[in-house]
């Protein structure tokens, strides 16, 4: 969906639900403002009851303070009966602020809401703060963190994807959904939206690609072993000098792909040592994700 598009969404009166089937499957609920859950009548545990992660969004361009309140009083309230949900407080349409009065304006939001917490007992709450905008990567970059918080074997994928980076000569490797690109770790350098919009684009591209050109590994072939060698092949792909980079994808299984991107101009000369590392730790993630 276009930016402009979302002009013609319209407001959530009630409460909705969506599925996604990926390498983890999970349900969005989409609730609406205007529900009080501090009401004795609400039923909390059919909502609550098997909730990972609680995303808020707060409008930076209006008055928030309100809202810090509501969202302050129903993290004390839902923390004596669901300790382990995570809150993750999206302080959207921050792309039109001054970039000093943005920085204010974050800075106020998470004191204001850390000070409430404090004042009602709560000490080192599950509270994450994320900008997000609808006109850049912002919001794929925000929710990829929420999906992060949820995945108890990160911190393997994150070492994983230090060894690989420092072996290959990347500048970052990110362990991407294909379906949502969302990524769901990455090494733990520093992260710039521009050059995860570049990865973004490039999935996009291949999966473009796939549909035109690709087939269905799973049906059924002449029963030649060069067929059954290509049916157990994984997706890869590489492409030098977009905007001074070279990007490299792996496919991981049906859901995971890895991007790697690297400053180096001309990438053939290394590509048959990265595709050992690589395909090393493909074998490796696999098998994490067999014991997850």
């Amino acid at each position: 969906m276009a930016p402009h598009e979302t002009l013609f969404l319209e407001a959530t009166t009630q409460i909705k639900k969506d599925s996604m089937q990926s390498f983890m499957d999970f349900q969005v609920w989409d609730l609406p403002g205007q529900i009080d859950y501090l009401d004795p009548s609400f039923d909390a545990d059919s909502i609550f009851g098997g909730v990972g992660a609680m995303i808020w969004v707060l409008d930076a361009q209006d008055n928030y303070m309100e809202a810090i309140v509501r969202l302050t009083e129903t993290i004390v309230h839902l923390q004596q009966s669901f300790p382990e949900i995570k809150y993750c407080v999206f302080i959207h349409k921050t792309d039109s602020l001054a970039e000093d009065y943005r920085e204010d304006i974050i800075r106020d939001i998470m004191q204001r809401v850390s000070d409430d917490l404090f004042d009602a007992g709560l000490e080192n709450p599950p509270v994450s703060f994320h900008p997000t905008s609808i006109y850049d990567y912002g919001i794929f970059e925000a929710f990829s963190k929420v999906i992060q918080s949820l995945i108890p074997q990160l911190p393997v994928f994150e070492a994983l994807l230090n060894t690989i980076t420092a072996s290959c000569r990347f500048e970052k490797v990110y362990l991407f959904d294909v379906l949502s690109k969302i990524y769901i770790a990455s090494d733990t350098s520093a992260a710039e939206l521009a050059t995860y919009g570049l990865c973004s684009d490039y999935i996009d591209v291949i999966v473009d690609l796939s549909e035109v050109y690709g087939w269905e590994r799973g049906r059924k072939d002449d029963g030649s072993k060069r067929a059954k060698d290509i049916s157990k092949q994984s997706a890869e792909s590489f492409v030098s000098n977009v905007k001074g980079y070279s990007l490299y994808l792996r496919e991981i299984n049906t859901y995971l792909a890895l991007v790697g991107i690297s400053k180096e101009a001309r990438f053939e000369p290394e590509k048959a040592l990265v595709d050992y590392n690589v395909q090393a730790l493909q074998k490796t993630l696999k098998k994490v994700l067999r014991r997850g």
